[in-house]
């Protein structure tokens, strides 16, 4: 439901319209004085600006519109029991006219009894003599014209209702009320004369009004003679009969109609559908269309139009599930479903423009079996991607060529027709290709998930669309974690996949690719696919323009925070992928531990003679970083952010693990040998190489900066627990740096020019701890 719009002054407060109406209350009591003027009045808003009054306005306005949202709420949430009341109200007013009709002619008689009328003083033996006043008149005088009137009225009306002429009929019976009526009040009829009168009127406008509905309740009847007798039978006053045979007319009729109708399994269910649709509700708007020429707007027989209506398009929505529906979602249609509900949709949508707004009911009905078939599509993309998943040799390739359903392949491929053309393993291409935006047209060759459920977005369906999706997808990137070797992640994580066999990565390069799989899926090309969720581009039915407006509001939200689970599904993947290599650099295959705290403690044991290179757990940090960034580079053509991602990662892995190793630092800080000099300085060279090669590469973080100056802290702070000044034993940084920047070149098998100071082959010096110890301190720089 739109939202109400907000007057300009509260327009950022956000708070509803209906908490301005006590200022309103407030605002009127000045009307309400006994000594209001509106000559003041006027006059003191005279004074307004411009300004002002456009705001009174613009404010009045919103007004006006809040109104009438608060009084269409207040229509809705009563209008059953208004349709209840006005239906016993229209009851009433029927028997309250028989009553009235009864009171008379008990009246007339309790009259003529009163009057002591002798009956047996009329002379039966003499028809045409004269009963006027109740005198008989002298057998040679000539009946008066009214005399021969009353006498040959009822066989009158008996031969127009024989020849069913209706029309004259009514005259007939409206003039023998008049002449009745007349009689009465001048008195020129004695009562008993005009209750005979009386009663032969009544009886024969019932022999009408049978006649009529007989005529209108078979279904042969043509439109035209139906109005008529329905017309007719409301002139003879009763309209609420007539307005009922006037619906039930149209049911027989389209019923009638529907004989011909016969679904079979072999049909197409859209065809079914469209025909029942056509019938359905083109009585529907034939019954609108004379409800209203015959009875106008009246609220009874609005209430009873509405009612009816609303029973045929549940009976018609049970019809459409049997028939249509309830296979072709048990077997996950949904497209055939989809198209099903459009096609109702769209005719239901017609009746609109003449007040009878039923969408909400067929979508009430059809929701449950439309969500049979989204779950089963669901199902079914999960378990192609995982068949697929069990054979996949994680290998990225371009999109395959799209087949149309005849067989043939065509000349458009996925990648020209959505803008698709990334590389992706065999089984991240089938999973997207029954999810993203692939309609190939004319032949419409590939059917997609998001097509399909777009369309039905007035069912409310976009959540639970978003959210299998994501469920699938989660499914998807839990087998990509099986694929990895040795992965760590919990197997309570594994919701889904069950005990679905993947076939595992190999190298790194397999390894990498299922982190392409993941990353371009939920950075890319799902949330591109998303889009047709949009109400943007959604087809306008005539009751929607302000709900795609409230619901464009709300889809962008939903689906940002859509985007950032699937990207948390990914990172769950990344955290797998960097542990298990960074637990395959930390330990040898034996379960040793190539970072231990005697890497630095054992350095000032070795001599004063030391090469100084970074320790070899972080040289082969280094290459193994290389080789991977040489990697994603070609597999991430486009998506470099993705290969920075992972490096960063890697990197933020091994680091915190020398972070959080408590045995290390307990070796450190409380072991049986201290943390020396040389020791405190190769773990400061080997933090400043992270840095610097981290930097060079562009995937230095401020996490890992963070995480290796607490490092950092923590070394200087054990060794000066020794008593000793660390500064005093650290070189310069410049040292550091250039260390760091010929380890990597060397490392990199591209070795600086010769620069005087260092040998040609060897891009670091052998420096003793003597030497060390003479330059500048790291303190005092």
């Amino acid at each position: 439901m739109a939202t109400v719009p907000m007057p300009r002054s509260r327009s950022r407060s956000g708070a509803p319209a209906k908490e301005n109406l006590p200022k309103l209350e407030e605002s009127l009591n000045a009307f309400r004085s006994d000594r209001f003027d509106p000559g003041s009045y006027v006059q003191s808003k005279c004074t307004l600006n411009e300004k002002e009054i456009k705001h009174l306005c613009s404010y009045l306005v919103d007004l006006k519109k809040a109104s009438a949202e608060e009084m269409r709420k207040s229509v809705y949430a009563n209008y059953p029991a208004f349709i209840r009341t006005s239906k016993e109200i229209s009851d009433l007013e029927g028997e309250l006219l028989s009553i009235r009709n009864l009171l008379s002619t008990q009246a007339t008689l309790i009259h003529g009894l009163a009057d002591g009328v002798n009956l047996e003083s009329l002379s039966v033996s003499n028809p045409k003599g004269s009963i006027i006043n109740g005198t008989a008149s002298s057998d040679d005088r000539e009946p008066s014209e009214l005399e021969e009137w009353l006498f040959e009225f009822p066989d009158h009306l008996d031969v127009l209702l024989a020849e069913r002429r209706v029309d004259e009929a009514l005259k007939a019976l409206d003039e023998g009320e008049r002449v009745a009526f007349e009689a009465k009040e001048t008195k020129t009829l004695s009562p008993e004369i005009i209750t005979s009168l009386q009663m032969a009127i009544k009886e024969r406008r019932q022999r009408l009004a049978d006649q009529l509905a007989e005529a209108s309740c078979q279904p042969t009847t043509r439109g035209t003679e139906l109005r008529a007798s329905i017309s007719a039978l409301k002139k003879l006053g009763d309209g609420p009969r007539a307005h009922t045979l006037l619906l039930s007319a149209h049911l027989q009729r389209y019923q009638y109609n529907m004989q011909s109708l016969r679904p079979s399994s072999s049909s197409y269910g859209g065809a079914y559908t469209a025909a029942l649709s056509q019938l359905v509700f083109s009585a529907i708007a034939q019954a609108a269309s004379d409800s209203l020429t015959i009875f106008g707007s009246e609220p009874a027989y609005t209430s009873e139009l509405v009612t009816w209506a609303a029973q045929q398009t549940e009976a018609f929505a049970h019809l459409v599930k049997r028939h249509a529906l309830a296979s072709s979602a048990a077997a996950g249609g949904l497209r055939a479903a989809a198209e099903c509900v459009q096609i109702a949709l769209g005719h239901c949508s017609l009746l609109e423009a003449r007040g009878l707004s039923l969408s909400s009911t067929l979508v009430k009905l059809f929701r449950p079996s439309v969500e049979q078939a989204v779950n089963a599509n669901l199902k079914r993309i999960e378990e192609s991607t995982a068949a697929l998943a069990a054979a996949d040799d994680w290998v990225l390739t371009l999109p395959p060529n799209l087949t149309s359903q005849s067989g043939r392949p065509l000349s458009t491929s996925i990648s020209s027709t959505s803008g698709y053309q990334y590389k992706l393993t065999s089984s991240a291409h089938r999973f997207i290709s029954m999810v993203q935006i692939t309609q190939v047209m004319p032949m419409r060759g590939v059917w997609d998930f998001f097509e399909d459920v777009g369309p039905l977005q007035n069912m409310q369906l976009g959540s639970r669309t978003l959210e299998g999706v994501y469920q699938v997808f989660n499914t998807y990137v839990n087998m990509l974690i099986k694929a990895l070797p040795n992965s760590i992640e919990d197997e309570a994580n594994y919701e889904g996949t069950g005990s679905k066999i993947v076939r595992m990565s190999e190298d790194e390069s397999q390894q990498i690719a299922l982190l392409a799989n993941a990353s371009l899926l939920a950075d890319e090309l799902l949330p591109r696919a998303a889009l047709k969720l949009s109400p943007i581009s959604q087809p306008d039915y005539q009751d929607e323009p302000r709900r795609k407006a409230a619901d464009r509001q709300t889809r962008q939200p939903e689906q940002r925070e859509w985007k950032r689970r699937l990207v948390n599904s990914v990172d769950r993947l990344k955290n797998s992928f960097c542990q298990h290599h960074a637990l395959d650099l930390i330990f040898t295959e034996e379960g040793e531990s190539n970072l231990t705290a005697d890497m630095y403690i054992g350095v000032d044991a070795n001599g004063e003679d030391i090469e100084w290179l970074p320790s070899p757990i972080f040289r082969e940090l280094f290459f193994k970083l290389n080789a991977m960034a040489s990697i994603a580079s070609e597999m991430f053509v486009g998506k470099e952010r993705f290969a920075t991602l992972l490096l960063m990662k890697l990197t933020e892995t091994v680091i915190l693990w020398l972070s959080q190793d408590q045995s290390f630092w307990d070796d450190i800080e409380e072991g049986p040998k201290p943390l020396g000099p040389l020791g405190l300085q190769q773990l400061y060279l080997d933090m400043k190489f992270v840095i610097c090669f981290a930097s060079q590469g562009r995937y230095l973080s401020r996490n890992l900066v963070r995480v290796i100056n607490e490092i950092i802290s923590k070394a200087l702070a054990a060794f000066q627990a020794t008593g000793r000044d660390p500064y005093s034993v650290l070189p310069e940084d410049n040292w550091f740096n250039d260390i760091c920047q010929d380890a990597i070149e060397m490392l990199s098998g591209k070795p600086r020019e010769i620069n005087g100071e260092r040998e040609p082959n060897s891009p670091t010096a052998s420096i003793s701890a003597q030497s060390v110890s003479s330059i500048r301190s790291h303190g005092s720089s």
